[in-house]
């Protein structure tokens, strides 16, 4: 498996007495790091005897540190049925949990308490009982994205950790035989490019790393490239030369005139006994982040992150805490340009083995860790991911059932199917009424179109067909203004709520629906009057009437919308009582109308009150009540026009 992972044995194997020979080879391979070879020596012991426990805990052990924990299961069941305690029990249910066996994992793990009393073992152990249940309440981080493995990529080795810069992906791949990894039985890993563009790839022609040759008998993996394309760092380690460091740590390689140069051994490894990989830089190239198992932090491997020092190296690294990092471990950084933080982890709450998280701030501030969901995890180890457009499209890297080799390489893409549009055209028309019944377009007319918030969204002149078209959006309101002078302005709402098909019956991308609405507008004319209709008052009373009040909100309108105007409102009276009454009474109820048209906004400056009281009678002689009822009329007239 991954390289990346492995970190060293600190325990010692006590030596079988019979087939020492055997044993002390497997021993020997087994604290060296090479796990594959020891589980093959260990297993021709069993293969002689197979209850001998310390050939069991060899090759259980060798399975766990080699990150193939699923594998180890028969064996840790075997050591803890002759010999219990608590390591024993709780890998057993790691190694449980990674097979989906949760309810048995949790057994195991409830079995390893009662081997310890150790406080931080106990809240460790019931940390992983409390995350057994939560995958299957775990939803999608992103809803509707699709997973596919890209198996034209994907070779029959390992193929990981994509990451694309400058038109290139680059990768990490087992498919170039550079010698045997003895930790995993699989070909050394190295560092691979080919051409891209987002998802696209030209599979056919990957080559090797051309900034610097991949160096034979050792890992290279998990490369990061500084958004400059000037800097180069990956992982290099597992050399079995005693010449060589110890221990994966991280190298950079800088872009220099005509070339990169030589890798070189980076400071921020600090220790050349700790084991540093997984390096990402941050969105602006100031940071670096890796995955560490340096002293101090809080157990397994943790997430760190250094600062870009004046002399252009990374130094001060510091522990990205508690809420990221577990007993267990995390790694693959990689930072977001929106803030957000993606990596992998085993300590999580999750699907078994290395999930991917994001780590973002709720709505309080506070720094919270989300599993990405089913979409993305899976029983195995999902981690690596990489976004080509973010958050839309990107890859990441799993070894998750049904893949082409070890670890493949998947693409995934937002596949939220595209909202339906819907156009709504309206036609305005402008007209004019020379009668009740006889509608005449008024061309040249200025109509301009509001948006709810206020705001102008557009506005024309109507053409010779008195029509001006406008755009609108679906359940949205509006409001239309058409003025022209000699012409009261006028506005009017208009709605689209309700008037547009429901989208999801839809079957085209875009559909336009054409709707039609019609302003009438009325001449201006200085000193016409013009009657307001049902402005009732009661009897010898001066009083607006609530139903009188409906009909002066339409002249308020009228105010509001033609601001120039300056008004005289009138009232009338009939012949039925004396002169001086009825002039009297007319006055009130004029004035009545006025006050209220300005407690509705209108400043008083623009009205006059005048009482006629029975003084302009339409109908002189009337009889009936419906003629006097003619003559008791409110009438308004402009008397003034201002310049603009």
């Amino acid at each position: 498996m991954r390289p990346y992972f492995l970190i060293p044995a600190l325990f010692l194997i006590f030596l079988l007495g019979a087939c020492k020979s055997l044993v002390e080879k497997g021993n020997e391979q087994f604290l060296s790091g090479q796990y594959q070879y020891a589980i093959g020596s260990f297993r021709q012991v069993l293969a002689q005897d197979s209850t001998n426990l310390r050939a069991h805990q060899v090759i259980a052990e060798s399975y766990r540190l080699s990150n193939r924990i699923e594998a180890s299961v028969p064996h840790y069941q075997l050591l803890v049925a002759k010999e219990p305690s608590f390591d024993g029990y709780f890998y057993l249910g790691q190694g449980l949990k990674a097979n989906q066996r949760m309810e048995e994992a949790k057994a195991a793990y409830e079995a390893a308490t009662t081997y310890t009393s150790d406080d931080r073992l106990l809240a460790r152990v019931k940390k992983e009982i409390e995350s057994l249940p939560v995958s299957e309440k775990i939803s999608d981080y992103y809803s509707n994205y699709q997973l596919v493995n890209y198996r034209e990529l994907n070779s029959p080795g390992a193929d990981y950790a994509p990451i694309l810069s400058e038109n290139f992906l680059y990768f990490t791949s087992g498919r170039s035989f550079s010698g045997i990894y003895p930790a995993t039985g699989t070909p050394y890993h190295q560092l691979f490019r080919t051409q891209a563009d987002g998802l696209k790839v030209d599979v056919v022609g990957i080559e090797a790393l051309p900034e610097f040759e991949n160096e034979l008998g050792l890992n290279q993996a998990a490369l990061a490239i500084s958004p400059d394309g000037n800097t180069l760092v990956y992982a290099r380690g597992n050399s079995t030369s005693p010449k060589d460091y110890p221990e994966t740590t991280l190298y950079v390689s800088y872009f220099r005139g005509a070339g990169f140069t030589q890798p070189i051994w980076m400071p921020v490894n600090k220790d050349e006994t700790w084991w540093n990989s997984t390096p990402a830089f941050s969105t602006d190239g100031s940071e670096l982040y890796f995955a560490s198992n340096r002293p101090g932090g809080y157990g397994g491997i943790d997430l760190y992150k250094a600062t870009k020092l004046a002399n252009g190296d990374f130094g001060n690294a510091v522990n990205l805490g508690p809420t990221i990092n577990t007993p267990d471990n995390e790694l693959f950084p990689r930072p977001s340009k929106d803030g957000k933080f993606f990596f992998a982890s085993d300590g999580h709450p999750g699907f078994g083995k290395l999930d991917l998280l994001v780590a973002e701030k709720n709505e309080n501030g506070i720094q919270v860790i989300r599993n990405l969901g089913p979409s993305f995890n899976s029983k195995g180890d999902d981690f690596g991911i990489f976004f080509t457009d973010y958050p839309k499209a990107g890859y990441i890297s799993s070894n998750r059932e049904g893949g082409v080799g070890d670890d493949d390489i998947y693409f995934f893409e937002d596949k939220t199917p595209k909202p339906k549009i819907i156009n709504v055209l309206l036609n305005v028309y402008t007209k004019v009424a020379k009668t009740e019944a006889d509608l005449v377009i008024l061309p040249q007319t200025r109509v301009v179109l509001y948006g709810s918030d206020k705001k102008q969204m557009g506005g024309d002149f109507s053409n010779s067909q008195g029509r001006v078209r406008f755009t609108l959006s679906p359940e949205s309101d509006y409001s239309i203004i058409a003025s022209k002078n000699g012409y009261f302005s006028k506005s009017i709402t208009y709605s689209t709520r309700g008037k547009t098909p429901d989208p999801a019956t839809l079957i085209q991308e875009v559909t336009n629906v054409t709707l039609d609405t019609t302003i009438i507008l009325d001449q201006l004319i200085l000193e016409k009057s013009i009657v307001l209709d049902n402005i009732y008052y009661d009897l010898d009373k001066a009083e607006i009437r609530p139903d009188a009040a409906l009909e002066l909100d339409k002249l308020v309108k009228i105010l509001k919308d033609n601001p120039s105007i300056r008004i005289e409102l009138s009232s009338h009276t009939d012949s039925r009582s004396n002169d001086a009454y009825n002039l009297n009474l007319s006055q009130r109820r004029a004035q009545s109308a006025v006050d209220y048209i300005v407690s509705q906004g209108i400043a008083a400056g623009r009205l006059v009150a005048k009482g006629y009281g029975e003084t302009q009678l339409l109908i002189k002689e009337a009889k009936t009540e419906e003629e006097h009822q003619t003559n008791r009329r409110t009438e308004f007239k402009v008397i003034e026009i201002k310049e603009n």
